[in-house]
């Protein structure tokens, strides 16, 4: 009698659970983390079936892969790469701060390869698959850091402009842009690199939004648990490849960048942001990482937060802080 009343309970426990996650999630809200486990350094792409797919730093997973219908709910598909098929390239690194981009008919995923300390021995590789979910083929590297002449070659972002093809990445040692070949899959023959700002910022992405091109990065300490000083930064250009300023007028090579997004009492170290992304009502999203302040040892998880643009043009959050739960993104028949 005591077992079955214990699993009574226990079934009535779970179909309580259920439906009060049901009416969380029809009630048009969200909660922060999205993503409660480590994913850090993630990117996201809307692929051709309808769905979100999130990419992030080489963990448990080789690259772990995500989807979501919804960019709240997301389930783990598993890894980029299957075990024979890892990367090589810098043969003890570690897969970091992939970028997920769709060129042609391929889905193509840019990646660092690198170790702690390794400034001039990491690189920048590219893979390609036919599926948003993979597995991914590897096509090798791009560059090395002692082949380019930068040090510390990492955070790969691809964008194309006036039909052209270019790859921006680099750390807190510059960041540079240079262009690739029409497929993406190798830098352009007899291209030359060309640095866009100094040592402030890694994580380097580019919107392009009313005629202006937004450089957005991460300045501060990533990685160091709860004295992380990671924060979203910006600067603007109306060329791709600059000159860049902040709100000020400070020069971006100069590490002049404007704050957009930091630590709230419950989040620390917010950054390293994917490309944003465009809910079906055309709003823009960001997803990032940052450590949980209840629990850093859990690692860098996933948050969620709407970007607006101000009567400037410029972007921001909604409090320029972490939110704790907000309104959901508006998808089209699905919750």
């Amino acid at each position: 009698m005591i077992k079955n009343s214990l699993k009574s309970s226990l079934i009535i426990s779970a179909a309580i659970a259920a439906s009060m996650l049901t009416a969380w999630a029809d009630s048009g809200v969200y909660r922060n983390p999205v993503i409660g486990v480590n994913a850090p350094d993630p990117t996201v792409i809307r692929a051709d079936d309808g769905s979100y797919y999130l990419y992030a730093t080489e963990g448990k997973e080789i690259v772990p892969v995500y989807r979501s219908e919804n960019l709240v709910d997301w389930t783990l598909l598993g890894s980029a790469f299957t075990r024979e098929g890892r990367p090589t390239m810098v043969p003890d690194g570690n897969i970091w701060a992939p970028d997920i981009q769709k060129i042609g008919d391929k889905y193509v995923l840019y990646y660092s390869k690198s170790r702690w300390g390794g400034e001039w021995e990491c690189g920048i590789g590219v893979a390609s698959s036919d599926k948003p979910e993979g597995p991914f083929t590897d096509h090798g590297k791009l560059f090395i850091s002692n082949e380019i002449g930068v040090q510390n070659s990492i955070d790969p972002f691809y964008i194309e402009d006036d039909g052209r093809r270019y790859l921006f990445w680099g750390s807190f040692r510059g960041i540079y842009g240079i262009e690739l070949s029409d497929d993406g899959l190798s830098v352009r023959q007899g291209a030359e690199k060309k640095r866009v700002a100094g040592t402030l910022t890694e994580g380097t992405n580019i919107i392009k939004h009313d005629g202006f091109y937004y450089l957005v990065g991460s300045a501060g300490s990533c990685c160091e648990g709860e004295r992380s000083t990671y924060r979203v930064v910006v600067a603007r250009a109306e060329n791709l490849f600059g000159p860049y300023y902040d709100k000020e007028g400070n020069g971006a090579m100069d590490n002049g960048f404007s704050v957009i997004h930091s630590r709230s009492e419950k989040v620390i170290g917010p950054g390293h942001n994917a490309n944003f992304v465009t809910d079906d009502a055309g709003n823009y999203w960001m997803l990032y990482h940052g450590f949980d302040a209840s629990a850093p040892q859990e690692g860098r998880k996933v948050y969620l937060d709407r970007i607006y643009w101000d009567e400037e043009g410029w972007p921001r959050t909604a409090t320029g802080q972490p939110a704790d739960e907000a309104a959901r993104p508006v998808i089209k028949g699905r919750r």
